[in-house]
């Protein structure tokens, strides 16, 4: 019978937990390749290694066991937390935390990991620095408006914020050229595809084809829709209770927030969203209710478009199953 083996894991160590011969057993391993082959030892090829996607620790481990053809599952860690909130858990330790891990692994489906390619991972890297980078921007814009209403900013200090502004500008569209190069070098089959779909850009292909891993992250358009963040969120109970509606924002912000803008184009340009929009428009819905709705087709035509490997069409939109 095989093994679940929680794993818990920092930047230094990891904490392994399973049960074997009706007992829990207990490791401590470091996170180094000598660590991953220690716990090799102890696992057979039948085994499954259930992690946390805790920042970048767990991708060595996760890819070590990948390569050695080890079943291995990678989940988020929200569902560890909400698991271990329905079990009225108290203790937090890594150890207790490995153990948590591999009990939520006996007890539901695993999905198998399957790594991002290089490439994915690169255009990310780059997508981090272009935040950060633009992050800087405004942070520099607003000191320099603060300085400034203050009415005392000297001409030197005036001219060093400009001089930074400027730099980091030109750092950013570097970062986005290259970002859109090694995109296209990789993937323009799928970027032609999303962008024939009336509303969608080149920025908006590109995130969407890297959020995806190329749309194979996920098995159908609703799991896309969650993942951005665009999901409804009910809030009824009873007869008497019923909340006011909301989205869950537990996704991309920044694709979220591009689908978003989009939308509203899409609603001019795009026939199937143009007939959303006037039939909920119609309804009485408010504006921010139908950019969401024209967001959510949005990303099923893309989806559909590219697992179908087509290219937009109103007549296959309307007949694609989604």
């Amino acid at each position: 019978m095989c093994k679940i083996i929680g794993i818990d894991i920092s930047k230094e160590t990891f904490d392994v937990g399973f049960i074997n011969d009706s007992k829990w057993c207990h490791f401590v391993f470091e996170n180094t390749e000598k660590g991953f082959r220690k716990l090799l030892k102890e696992v057979d090829l039948t085994d499954w290694i259930v992690m946390e996607a805790s920042g970048p620790y767990y991708l060595q481990l996760a890819l070590f066991f990948y390569k050695k053809q080890i079943n291995v599952s990678v989940l988020n860690p929200l569902i560890i937390r909400r698991y271990n909130q329905t079990r009225l858990y108290r203790a937090k330790t890594d150890k207790k935390d490995a153990q948590t891990i591999a009990e939520y692994g006996a007890q539901y489906d695993l999905k198998k990991w399957k790594p991002e390619t290089k490439s994915i991972i690169e255009i990310k890297q780059l997508y981090t620095a272009l935040e950060l980078i633009q992050k800087e921007i405004n942070q520099s814009k607003r000191q320099l408006e603060a300085f400034t209403s203050a009415g005392v900013l000297s001409k030197d200090l005036a001219t060093t914020l400009k001089s930074i502004i400027k730099f980091l500008k030109a750092k950013s569209t570097k970062l986005e050229q290259q970002i859109e190069v090694k995109a296209e070098q990789f993937y323009k089959s799928t970027l032609e595809r999303l962008k024939s779909i009336p509303g969608i850009g080149t920025k908006t292909a590109i995130m969407l084809t890297v959020i995806t891993n190329d749309f194979e992250k996920f098995e159908n358009h609703k799991q896309l829709i969650a993942y951005v963040g665009f999901s409804p969120r009910l809030y009824q109970s009873g007869t008497s209770v019923r909340g006011k509606g909301h989205i869950c924002k537990m996704g991309k912000s920044q694709i979220r927030k591009l689908m978003y803008l989009y939308s509203w184009s899409a609603k001019r340009c795009n026939p199937d969203c143009v007939k959303m929009y006037n039939r909920l428009n119609e309804k009485g819905k408010p504006e921010r209710v139908i950019k969401i709705a024209l967001a959510n087709k949005l990303l099923k035509q893309a989806f559909s478009i590219v697992k179908n490997q087509t290219y937009y069409s109103e007549k296959f939109i309307d007949k694609a199953c989604f």
